[in-house]
């Protein structure tokens, strides 16, 4: 590597987030959502290497497209999207960004909590509970219960972790 690619990571080693997100700018032509320091210089670090050095040949670009025809594409910002979201199909011919760990739309999700058999209905653009649509299922979790729940855990779509 160059003195100057290094000179130049090192620089950005130093840089406050502000600093950072200027940075972002002038490298990658938008702004970015992040303001974690770490993310943020490790992103630009590799970017100014791949400016400088050329980035993945040619050929690693194909296999990866051969492998997932959506690799190089940026997921659009949604509320309550994380890019580690992917693209679901829920029919033929139609697609929608859902979480992976959520059943399809259309599955029935219960519960039972104080004595009542809870049913949460899955779909393609959130939840119904009792006639209502949710966008999440943490927010379905707070009408039922009236407090702040991890949707996920609350409905028994995750486990809780044991702390060692």
């Amino acid at each position: 590597m160059s003195e100057s690619i290094v000179a130049q990571i090192q620089a950005l080693q130093r840089m406050t987030v502000g600093q950072l997100r200027a940075s972002w700018i002038e490298l990658y032509g938008e702004p970015t959502r992040s303001r974690n320091r770490v993310y943020l210089w490790r992103r630009l670090a590799w970017r100014i290497q791949e400016l400088q050095l050329g980035g993945l040949p040619a050929t690693a670009k194909a296999r990866i497209l051969e492998l997932d025809p959506a690799a190089f594409g940026r997921p659009q910002a949604k509320a309550g999207f994380r890019p580690d979201q992917r693209v679901v199909g829920t029919s033929p011919g139609t697609t929608c960004r859902r979480d992976p760990r959520l059943p399809c739309p259309g599955s029935i999700i219960t519960r039972e909590y104080r004595g009542q058999q809870l049913r949460l209905q899955v779909l393609a653009d959130g939840f119904e509970f009792d006639g209502v649509h949710y966008d999440s299922l943490s927010e379905a979790a707070r009408v039922v219960t009236g407090a702040r729940w991890s949707g996920p855990l609350f409905w028994g779509l995750r486990k809780r972790t044991q702390r060692t």
